[in-house]
C-alpha cells in the first residue's frame, strides 16, 4: 500500500530541514563562507579551497552543457535513437 503524497512531502521536508543546515557546534568550526551550510570542520588550508573551487567549476560547467544539449542536442539524423522516444 502506497502512503499518501502528503505524508511523503511532510517526511521529505523534515528530512531536508534536519540534514541540510549545520548544527550549532559545526557552525562554530566553519569559516564564514560555509558557516550555515555544512557539517564538519571545513577547509583547513588553501589547497582545500582550491579543490572546492575546481569542484564548483566542474559542477557549473556540467550543468551548463547538460542544459545546452538537453534543450538543443544538434542531432539531425532521422535514424537517431532519440526519435524513437520523441514520437
Amino acid at each position: 500500500m502506497r502512503p499518501p503524497v502528503k505524508y511523503i512531502i511532510a517526511w521529505a521536508s523534515v528530512f531536508f530541514t534536519i540534514y541540510t543546515f549545520a548544527c550549532d557546534t559545526c557552525k562554530l568550526r566553519q569559516p564564514e563562507v560555509t558557516k550555515e551550510f555544512t557539517h564538519g570542520t571545513g577547509p583547513e588550508s588553501d589547497w582545500d579551497w582550491f579543490i572546492v573551487g575546481i569542484v564548483v567549476l566542474i559542477t557549473i560547467l556540467s550543468f551548463i552543457y547538460s542544459a545546452k544539449y538537453l534543450i538543443k542536442p544538434g542531432e539531425n539524423d532521422k535514424s537517431h535513437i532519440k526519435y524513437s522516444f520523441l514520437k
